[in-house]
């Protein structure tokens, strides 16, 4: 579903990205690890649009996407739920979610299924963003990004500064969506045992380059925990 081949990505005349490449599947989970500032906001960021590559070629469904803008790899499937949650503060819940249907017919329904995978937003529709917990308001922001069915799903950091009972809530609803197999699903996490325990692969950053990558059941056997530890 995507297929990241040696991108390379500058802040004026700092090299951040270094021939980063990575592949996400249909139906698993693709984890990044590293240690704070190694590149890995910035890679998210750069699959996205949000930030140019220099080089490189990033492939989304067949189809080569390294030029295209975040509203048209929006539209082509990619669901992005940015570090720090991003919601809109000032708007209700309902109309946050409907900023994901933004590119879709105005009487677009938001899915019911939402409110199955995150039952508090359906209690909260006429509350302001604003207004919700550290926890909610992720909840909020991994629904608005789900609301138009993407083929791959794109988070960063959902558990900062998450509460543990809305944690395990993100990971069952992480796992319900990579076992339906329509879905590819990539997770950058500080939090390891989270990360592990949801991986089906691992990719592990220093420096902006790929210091290691393997299946997420050899984690421990490949030493990644002493890799990405402070």
């Amino acid at each position: 579903m995507l297929n990241v081949k040696n991108i390379n990505q500058y802040y004026g005349g700092s090299h951040i990205l270094r021939d980063v490449s990575l592949q996400a599947t249909l139906g698993q989970v693709t984890v990044i690890l590293g240690r704070n500032g190694v590149g890995k906001t910035t890679l998210l960021k750069s699959l996205m649009g949000l930030v140019p590559i220099k080089t490189g070629s990033i492939e989304f469904d067949g189809k080569p996407m390294q030029n295209a803008t975040p509203y048209e790899r929006a539209r082509a499937g990619i669901g992005f739920v940015p570090q720090g949650r991003e919601i809109f503060a000032r708007l209700t819940v309902e109309e946050n979610l409907r900023m994901g249907l933004a590119y879709k017919s105005a009487s677009t329904p938001i899915p019911p299924e939402l409110f199955e995978l995150f039952p508090v937003l359906k209690q909260m529709l006429q509350r302001r963003g604003g207004d919700l917990s550290g926890g909610q308001q992720q909840q909020l922001a991994i629904a608005r990004a789900l609301a138009a069915s993407p083929k791959l799903l794109i988070l960063d950091e959902p558990t900062e500064g998450i509460q543990p009972s809305i944690i395990k809530d993100i990971g069952r609803v992480i796992r319900m969506l990579s076992s339906r197999g329509d879905m590819a699903i990539v997770l950058v996490e500080q939090y390891y045992d989270f990360a592990q325990e949801l991986a089906d692969d691992y990719v592990v950053m220093e420096r902006g380059a790929v210091l290691a990558r393997g299946k997420g059941a050899n984690m421990d056997i490949d030493g990644v925990r002493q890799l990405v530890a402070i």
